[in-house]
């Protein structure tokens, strides 16, 4: 299939629906591109689950502070008006509901919106959730980035999760490099495909009885 998005298109795009005045979570991985891919001009308020709001887009070379790091020990900058508080507080914020969105990585995605990312179940696996089930049940809108396919073909959105789950029935909206896909009553539903994607195409590589 041609026409699928990179990871910083990707971004780009995603990026493109966060409206002004959102407070965001960017988990750790591909989803931390979109800090650098947000309009110019607009107030958007990154949140780092290791105790900051107001990060930045990532340094130029040669003016990295070592101070400055994401929850993924990634360099990064901080916006006028960025606060620190403590890493207690932060989960605070997240299992509160202050964030207006969170978008993470995904192993799988089912069509009732259960998230699994933290743990493939294989013996020789290492787990890491970090703040993902925080973020899963904490934040209002909890938006996936992901390639549709695995690197062995198999689609990362499923019918239902086999992977150990992160989140139950929290995932509103999945973006991909083939397409981007709501959870709705009946399951996925396609909003939006790029290049010469189509709905038959999807169906084939995902096996599911795609809106």
């Amino acid at each position: 299939m041609t026409g699928a998005l990179d990871r910083r298109a990707l971004a780009a795009r995603i990026a493109h629906d966060i409206t002004e005045g959102s407070i965001v979570n960017l988990g750790i991985g591909a989803p931390t591109l979109i800090a650098d891919q947000l309009p110019a001009g607009l107030e958007i308020i990154l949140h780092t689950e290791n105790g900051m709001l107001g990060m930045g887009p990532a340094p130029e070379p040669g003016r990295i502070d070592p101070d400055l790091i994401n929850a993924g020990k990634q360099p990064v900058t901080e916006l006028v008006g960025a606060s620190y508080f403590h890493h207690a507080d932060s989960f605070g914020m997240m299992r509160g509901g202050h964030l207006d969105i969170c978008v993470l990585g995904a192993f799988q995605v089912s069509e009732h919106g259960d998230l699994a990312n933290w743990h493939t179940g294989a013996p020789d696996a290492i787990p890491a959730v970090g703040g993902a089930m925080d973020l899963a049940i904490g934040a209002k809108n909890v938006w996936v980035m992901t390639d549709l396919l695995t690197r062995d073909g198999q689609s990362k959105l499923v019918a239902e999760c086999t992977y150990p789950l992160t989140g139950t029935r929290c995932v509103s909206r999945v973006y991909t490099d083939r397409a981007v896909f709501d959870i709705v009553p009946g399951g996925f539903a396609v909003t939006e495909m790029f290049g010469s994607t189509t709905l038959d195409e999807l169906r084939s590589l995902t096996g599911l009885e795609l809106a």
